[in-house]
């Protein structure tokens, strides 16, 4: 009989109350996945980049664009969503399927995480909390970059617990790998990296000082940052060989401070609070702003009361092998939600959902832990507290379900719109072009793509090769008449040259225009 077996054996009740919570999450992850999904120009243009890879065998050396300093994140998730694209035989569905497996094996590990710190209740409610909670779901049915960040965040800071907790070396090297992959999600992973070197220096003074395997501890470490930075080497090779573009990005966005970061600190003081408000209502309480407000309030005074109770045996705690197993996971949860609320705090631009990534378990993980505190001191207490506050951030976070709404159908809508362009185009070159407010050409020019169509990019400077006989306009703006195909200082179409609409269709709410030359 296996480890697994035996368990389950000995926890039938939670076995299968873990089993009914994962069931639920991957229901709200995958049902309809492919017309629920996102799929506009990012998501086209992460699929036309992997399909290349596996097609024409075109390596990737940089990853996805960020929307704000002008940098590129590195290759290491077209890398991971490549064998999904394959297996689903090209269909962008495929990396966003891979996608929801992620994210229910989060919810897996959230479970077994909280299990481990806390105990089964915190387990429970922390799981509960966060296969239901409707941002988590939304970022975990599309394939993006940054929706992978909750579970190798999460993987990180498992590791960093293993290493400082239990002086288990092989852990470092996972939180090598595991960093890597959240930098390349995403660069507000860089908030983390105070976490590894506080946990890292505090691991190092523990086993100088008690004898415990120095040179195993740096021979692991070694091996970990070698594995990070080998991770890292493509984006480093494509900088070098194009002039260290992304690093001057890099050093202008955090040494001109004017429009994104501020260069002082405590200036996030002020907003703190505003800020983990705002996690908390839109992951945890479904978007209610007062419930939201009551749950932060009172997360917050737990913490001031609970480390004033706890702070005599800080220093024993950070620095002693194996002591209050619980006390040790609060610090490093409130480490973790202290650096990203002050990362966040001096960060100028707005605060979107998918910026939470790289801490996405954090409240589920806190909550649990509080009703387990408070589940060990008063079993009735608990209980109370578990009918007052947990089963109502339920029903609040099914009633904001994205289930509840109908499917967006994009990869569908996208798919009918190349198939007209196929159609009309007639064998023949084309040029494209999108007129919207938040997407761009790349998800209708995968289809083309894919199906061999001979869709070229104008090239200014190469106009005579790449300005075709026709240029396909898709417009999706609600009101038509703001559209005007032939007079848009769009870039694809103003390159085009003078023009005039040879064809019309409206197609699923969208208008699609064909254009001959003047």
């Amino acid at each position: 009989m296996s480890k697994v077996e035996r368990w389950v054996k000995k926890n039938r009740f939670e076995a299968v109350l873990l089993a009914t919570i994962l069931l639920l999450g991957a229901f709200f992850r995958l049902y309809r996945i492919d017309e629920y999904m996102t799929f506009l120009g990012d998501e086209g243009r992460d699929v036309i980049v992997v399909r290349r890879l596996l097609v024409d065998f075109d390596p990737i050396l940089i990853g996805p664009r960020t929307s704000i300093g002008d940098m590129y994140l590195g290759p290491l998730y077209y890398y991971l969503i490549a064998p999904a694209l394959f297996i689903a035989n090209f269909s962008p569905a495929g990396p966003a399927v891979m996608i929801a497996l992620f994210g229910v094996g989060t919810i897996f590990f959230v479970w077994r995480v909280a299990r481990e710190w806390f105990g089964r209740f915190a387990a429970f409610v922390a799981a509960l909390l966060y296969s239901f909670a409707p941002t988590v779901i939304i970022y975990s049915r599309s394939s993006w970059n940054p929706n992978i960040m909750p579970f190798f965040a999460l993987l990180m800071i498992y590791g960093i617990w293993r290493m400082w907790r239990y002086l288990e070396w092989r852990w470092l090297v996972v939180l090598g790998v595991s960093y890597a992959f959240i930098l390349q999600s995403h660069y507000l992973g860089l908030l983390l990296a105070p976490i590894i070197g506080f946990f890292w220096l505090v691991t190092f003074v523990k086993v100088k000082n008690e004898k415990l395997g120095l040179s195993k501890f740096w021979k692991k470490s070694l091996i970990g940052f070698v594995l990070f930075l080998f991770l890292m080497s493509p984006l480093v090779i494509f900088d070098a060989r194009h002039g260290w573009r992304n690093f001057s990005s890099m050093k202008v966005f955090f040494t001109q401070r004017q429009t994104t970061l501020s260069a002082h600190p405590w200036t996030a003081i002020p907003k703190l609070f505003p800020i983990w408000e705002q996690i908390v209502t839109r992951l945890v309480t479904g978007y209610q702003a007062s419930f939201g407000r009551m749950i932060a309030y009172f997360t917050v005074l737990f913490v001031f009361v609970y480390l004033l109770k706890k702070a005599s045996k800080l220093k024993s705690v950070l620095f002693t092998k194996g002591r209050d197993r619980s006390f040790s996971a609060f610090i490093l949860i409130i480490m973790w939600l202290g650096v990203s609320l002050v990362g966040l705090g001096v960060y100028k631009q707005h605060v979107y959902d998918h910026y939470f990534g790289f801490f996405f378990p954090v409240p589920f993980l806190f909550l649990g832990g509080i009703v387990q505190a408070f589940h060990n001191k008063s079993k009735i207490f608990s209980s109370l507290l578990f009918i007052a506050v947990i089963l109502p951030l339920v029903f609040v976070n099914l009633a904001s379900n994205p289930l509840k709404y109908p499917p967006n159908r994009q990869m569908q809508r996208t798919q009918e719109i190349a198939n007209k362009i196929r159609d009309e185009a007639d064998g023949e070159r084309l040029n494209l072009a999108v007129i919207a407010e938040r997407n761009y050409e790349d998800a209708y020019q995968y289809f083309l793509e894919r199906w061999r169509v001979g869709v070229v990019d104008i090239d200014p400077q190469r106009s005579d090769e790449t300005i075709t006989n026709q240029l396909f306009v898709v417009c999706e703006l609600e009101d038509k008449s703001q559209c005007d195909p032939t007079h848009s200082p769009k870039a694809e179409i103003a390159s085009f040259g003078w023009s005039e609409i040879e064809g019309e269709w409206l197609i699923g709410g969208v208008t699609l225009y064909r254009l001959v030359h003047y």
